[in-house]
């Protein structure tokens, strides 16, 4: 059985798709993100929760708090990107519940009303929102150049606050020159999937 997806689409978001390392100097727009933000929203949370919260990094002087908190190998490439965002978990999200889950608003104080319990969910749930949003990048034609090497509690403190968790930090742009590495190798299917 073959995929609905034509394959140009599939190419464009998994096949051909990179992670970046170099970036030309195009902009990256704010009715870009838009865009990119109104297609990956409908991707599932649990309860709906939608975590998920996107911090864009756009002037020189934020640009340079950012760099100091990355990891040496990451810094030119986040120097260097037109946009850089901050996706974290929002760890108060349960306060969005009775809008966004309102046939059971209850579930805020029902299943969230820990801290810890809501943590770990905004953990989980963000980072399947943040993979949304690589996806989406890659849907509006730009390359997406994904990190986890910086120092995350500078971030927090610099850019967010206490309810918040940083991710991953996010290069977005039109890929430059040698933007990408050799494709590393992927698991067969019969490895990773087991009928029972």
């Amino acid at each position: 059985m073959s995929l609905v997806l034509d394959p140009a689409a599939q190419d464009l978001l998994f096949r051909e798709a990179r992670t970046a390392n170099t970036f030309t100097d195009e902009p990256v727009t704010d009715e870009q993100v838009q865009a990119i933000y109104d297609l990956v929203k409908y991707g599932p949370t649990a309860f709906n929760q939608s975590p998920l919260r996107i911090t864009l990094v756009r002037s020189p002087e934020a640009r340079e708090r950012l760099v100091r908190h990355m990891a040496e190998g990451n810094q030119p490439k986040t120097a260097a990107a037109p946009l850089v965002a901050i996706l974290s978990a929002d760890n108060e999200f349960h306060e969005e519940l009775p809008e966004l889950f309102p046939h059971f608003p209850q579930a805020k104080d029902v299943f969230f009303g820990e801290r810890p319990v809501r943590e770990n969910a905004a953990a989980l749930n963000a980072a399947l929102q943040a993979a949304y949003f690589i996806v989406g990048v890659r849907a509006a034609g730009l390359a997406a150049g994904p990190m986890t090497g910086f120092d995350y509690e500078g971030v927090r403190k610099e850019f967010l606050d206490e309810d918040h968790t940083p991710l991953m930090i996010v290069n977005i742009g039109r890929p430059g020159p040698d933007a990408w590495y050799p494709r590393s190798p992927r698991l067969a299917y019969d490895h990773v999937v087991t009928t029972v």
